[in-house]
């Protein structure tokens, strides 16, 4: 299974990436560099690459989930409700393609603040 560094402010995350398209796309993107939106308890940025919504795309997430959100052509890491939330869901803007799962606690990312430079790179 292939991993990723997910570095922001002083936080490190390791994440791994499924097998889908989407992963392996963003996968031959890396490294990228971009600056952090946040949305609630989501961080997005766009990393500039059209992938197109996958079949088993989705708007209900887990706890550290990875999407690809197409409209936005953003990275999004998934750590807690955001403004589309309902109840203790998890729910992105619209469907994104899951990708990969954060290893480790990911409400670490709770103190990222918009602006922030985020890196996201191979460990191989």
């Amino acid at each position: 299974m292939k991993k990723i560094l997910i570095k922001t402010d002083d936080i490190q995350l390791e994440a791994e990436l499924n097998n889908s398209k989407t992963a392996e796309k963003i996968w031959d993107l890396l490294p990228i560099e971009g600056r952090v939106n946040t949305w609630g308890d989501e961080i997005y940025f766009s990393i500039g690459a059209k992938i197109e919504l996958e079949k088993d795309a989705r708007e209900v997430v887990s706890m550290g989930e990875l999407g690809y959100w197409p409209p936005g052509e953003a990275f999004c890491i998934f750590f807690g409700r955001t403004p589309a939330s309902s109840g203790d869901e998890i729910r992105a803007a619209s469907a994104v393609n899951i990708f990969g799962k954060i290893i480790g606690n990911p409400e670490v990312l709770k103190k990222v603040r918009s602006g922030s430079k985020i890196m996201i790179q191979k460990i191989e």
